[in-house]
């Protein structure tokens, strides 16, 4: 159960990423034919997983993206399609779309209600600023007894702007951090940072656990618009 929700929250962090830029949001923009890749590693620089993604397609604010996972050796683990929206005045996830496919297959049979509040990004980041927070709860009815999923987002805060370096490039960030916390039977607590560039989204994001110790990282590590 405890490496499910750990690969879990890797998805659902690195599922938030979207790269190019037009007018509608400075950060979260999109640009039809854009791809780009996200490679998680452990705590000690060990690759786990690649995510890659593939906008698909563009219509009236709403982009649509195709997202596939493979483990370190490049075996297929998971794939997915959501859409974000682009509001104007910046970007909103939404949730029930960045829940694991593969999570969700275990349940088919089930009746699965989901809700909650989206992620959302404005265009108007500065240092101090308090973001709103972001909720999923799923309610699974497993013949006459229900289980519950819950995943908060909450305490997220634009803490400074650093310069960050991956494979991708050197990009200047805002760097942004809140706490996680998803409980499915057992709680975990996390502590996130993420580092979000004007005209590529999030090039970085670290995971801690409740202690304060690294857990993993993620990086992008190609893109092509």
């Amino acid at each position: 159960m405890k490496n499910k929700i750990t690969f879990l929250l890797a998805l659902f962090l690195t599922t938030t990423t979207v790269i190019s830029q037009n007018n509608c949001s400075i950060y979260y923009p999109f640009k039809e034919g854009t791809k780009f890749q996200i490679t998680s590693f452990d705590k000690n620089g060990k690759k786990e997983s690649v995510m890659d993604y593939d906008i698909v397609s563009l219509s009236n604010n709403v982009a649509t993206i195709n997202s596939k996972v493979t483990d370190a050796k490049g075996k297929d683990v998971t794939s997915a399609s959501y859409e974000m929206t682009c509001n104007g005045d910046g970007i909103s996830i939404d949730f029930k779309s960045l829940m694991n496919p593969e999570l969700l297959k275990q349940y088919k049979d089930m009746e699965v209600d989901m809700k909650g509040t989206n992620i959302e990004l404005p265009n108007n980041l500065s240092i101090g600023q308090s973001l709103k927070d972001a909720q999923l709860i799923m309610t699974i009815n497993m013949g006459g007894m229900k289980m519950n999923m819950n995943i908060d987002m909450v305490n997220r805060t634009v803490d400074a702007k650093e310069s960050i370096t991956t494979a991708a490039g050197t990009y200047n960030c805002f760097a942004v951090s809140y706490n996680s916390e998803i409980k499915m039977g057992i709680k975990q607590s996390f502590k996130i940072k993420e580092w979000i560039s004007e005209g590529v989204g999030v090039v970085k994001t670290e995971t801690y656990n409740k202690g304060g110790k690294l857990m993993g990282y993620s990086e992008l590590t190609s893109i092509s618009q």
